[in-house]
């Protein structure tokens, strides 16, 4: 009895002892949330009699406290979270979309280039809030299989500086150089977070009316292609009609909803050979630089040029389909394939993108790698083409069979036609009104 009396005794204290450990560890743990607040909000102070900055306070202490090894925050709160510093900071983004359905989250199906750099922003602590209370904005919606090496985004990100973001740029308690010092190495950060397709090449501090989509002075496509064929010659000729304000309602996917002006301003068009060949036949591509371009607008005008450099329209098909009062309705035509089409660049006034030289070097072996192995994998395919010819004989040829002959060109001015803006328009507001 006494035995099982002890025993009983002994449960209670450990109980009693547990406890009070676990009210100790609940308290150091919110007191460890309040000192990384408190230690994130630590700026450089000058040392008395010195003009050296001593920091050895608080760095290490927020590595230790804040940061996991996959560079994340950990142990504080989102209340906690929201009183960190930040500043609005543009990324520059590179990506390879031929596993993506598009660039913008919105789209209908995942992944979207779009919805992994928010999981990555997310596992990084690096963002608190919505979309609209991070005045997220995007330069522009690629769609789904397009690739960019100079794609813009911008939004406020956690920061390591003490101070607010003002219309001029980072206002704080610490000169220009040494707030891109002691700044998050948000390139490195990220890009360890980030699937393999996509990268953050470059930051750059940015006021906060700016605006990835509304501030761009320009954007610039490139489009490759193989040669084969194709009139050269002729397709500059019908490109440089492209060049200057147009009505490009029908080189476009028509939105009529959302969109209700369709004159857009090309400033150049080129098309020029690059190194690359493959048995005999070189591979070439277009560049476009605009101010804003409309949905599929480049692709469709990639279309009707190769329907031109085929020899199967004239260049001054450009011409009519660009006269919307001589042709209101867009021929029916595909549009040209998407994967080789690149969001090459978007020009911003005043920003000036950067990263460590860490960041570099990894984006560098990084992007080497990758080349590498796709390298490998186009030898593999060439030499299954080689393989093939091994092949002797036409079996259509042994069976007295003739090949299938391809359809007809027919001329794009002679095509069914989509409706036109205005019908459209009328359609929608009688629906409308059906509807109330």
């Amino acid at each position: 009895m006494e035995n099982s009396a002890s025993t009983e005794e002994l449960i209670d204290s450990l109980r009693s002892e547990l406890h009070h450990l676990q009210q100790r560890i609940h308290k150091l743990e919110t007191e460890n949330a309040e000192l990384s607040v408190q230690l994130s909000n630590c700026v450089c102070q000058k040392t008395v009699g010195s003009d050296k900055l001593d920091c050895s306070h608080s760095i290490e202490e927020m590595k230790s406290l804040k940061l996991d090894n996959n560079n994340t925050l950990s142990g504080i709160s989102d209340t906690a979270m929201n009183h960190l510093p930040k500043r609005y900071v543009a990324l520059k983004v590179m990506y390879f979309g031929q596993r993506f359905y598009g660039f913008a989250a919105e789209a209908q199906m995942d992944p979207t280039v779009e919805s992994e750099i928010f999981k990555a922003l997310q596992k990084t602590r690096l963002i608190f809030g919505d979309k609209k209370e991070l005045q997220y904005s995007r330069c522009g919606r690629t769609d789904k299989g397009v690739s960019s090496v100079g794609q813009v985004i911008a939004l406020f990100l956690r920061s390591n500086l003490k101070g607010t973001t003002s219309n001029n740029g980072y206002s704080g308690e610490t000169c220009a150089e040494e707030s891109i010092c002691r700044e998050i190495d948000y390139v490195k950060i990220l890009n360890r977070a980030l699937p393999k397709d996509i990268r953050i090449i470059g930051w750059s501090p940015a006021s906060t009316d700016f605006s990835a989509r509304f501030s761009c002075l320009s954007r610039e496509y490139k489009y490759f292609f193989w040669r084969e064929n194709l009139d050269i010659m002729a397709m500059e000729t019908a490109s440089k009609k492209f060049i200057g304000e147009h009505d490009f309602r029908n080189f476009c996917k028509m939105d009529a909803a959302n969109v209700h002006n369709y004159r857009r301003n090309i400033t150049s068009f080129m098309i020029f050979p690059c190194d690359e060949r493959f048995e005999g036949d070189q591979l070439w591509e277009m560049k476009v630089k605009g101010s804003a371009f409309l949905w599929h607008q480049i692709r469709c005008m990639v279309a009707v040029l190769f329907m031109i450099g085929q020899g199967l329209e004239s260049p001054d098909v450009i011409d009519e389909l660009l006269d919307i009062d001589r042709t209101p309705r867009k021929p029916q035509y595909k549009m040209a394939p998407e994967i080789p089409l690149v969001l090459r660049s978007c020009e911003f006034e005043g920003l000036e993108f950067m990263c460590s030289s860490d960041a570099r070097q990894d984006l560098h072996t990084h992007l080497e790698k990758e080349y590498r192995g796709y390298k490998l994998q186009a030898a593999i395919f060439h030499e299954a083409l080689l393989s093939c010819s091994s092949v002797l004989y036409d079996y259509n040829q042994l069976n007295g069979r003739t090949k299938k002959k391809e359809s007809a060109h027919i001329p794009l001015m002679s095509r069914p036609t989509e409706p036109s803006y205005e019908e459209r328009s009328s359609k929608r507001k009688s629906g409308a009104g059906t509807k109330r």
